[in-house]
């Protein structure tokens, strides 16, 4: 995975939504900045306009490792990563689509996780994905109140626990912004600060270490 400079990027940005005009893609976008902004070498993956294909084949669905060039370059740029913000809207408790179909291919066994005896046989997995750091932003139309009374909020545990949690991830942030259909301009422009200020602040222990001379160490965050 190579950024606008042609190096090697550390940090990716995906987002889930088919019109580019959307809040979701200006969050997308905030957040891409702030991290080139303060010097990370930050890429951004439009779903929709890429033409990603979300649906399993049968090699991937047994857990074999996907023949699509497609995949296969989405895995190698999540690997290299130690960023990832990850932006869409909550579609009936879920991720969309697209996006549910991006985690089932691309977060895949032996590139993502991996199990003690080299198989599933229903242990706990072994996380591929140490160290990294996630911002996933989700906007909704839905109360706190009610999303927590109501649905549980499952978006939550879906992000934090069963996918970035499972495979490792060293810290999850995450921001709901609401309610989007009644927001105000003036809303939606805190919105947009407080996106760029949460990016800036997950990413600053990767940009340290990485401007840390060899053999220093660094405080646990």
């Amino acid at each position: 995975m190579t950024s606008t400079k042609g190096q090697p990027a550390d940090a990716l940005v995906v987002v889930s939504h088919p019109d580019p005009g959307s809040l979701n893609h200006a969050l997308s976008q905030v957040v891409l900045e702030a991290w080139r902004a303060r010097g990370h070498e930050a890429v951004l993956l439009d779903l929709h306009q890429s033409s990603f294909n979300p649906i399993l084949d049968l090699d991937e669905a047994r857990g074999r490792a996907s023949s699509d060039a497609q995949i296969q370059a989405h895995i190698r740029q999540l690997q290299q990563a130690r960023l990832l913000a990850v932006v869409h809207p909550n579609c009936w408790g879920a991720p969309p689509a697209m996006m549910k179909g991006w985690m089932d291919r691309v977060f895949a066994p032996g590139a993502a996780y991996a199990f003690p005896k080299g198989e599933d046989e229903g242990l706990a997995p072994v996380g591929l994905f140490s160290g990294k750091r996630a911002l996933v932003i989700n906007t909704s139309n839905t109360t706190a109140e009610r999303e927590r009374d109501a649905f549980g909020d499952p978006l939550e545990r879906i992000w934090r626990d069963c996918l970035l949690g499972y495979c490792g991830f060293a810290e999850v942030q995450r921001l709901v912004f609401r309610v989007v259909a009644t927001s105000t301009p003036a809303e939606r422009d805190a919105w947009m600060q407080t996106a760029a200020a949460a990016a800036i602040r997950l990413g600053e222990p990767v940009r340290e270490q990485a401007a840390a001379p060899l053999g220093t160490s660094l405080p646990q965050q």
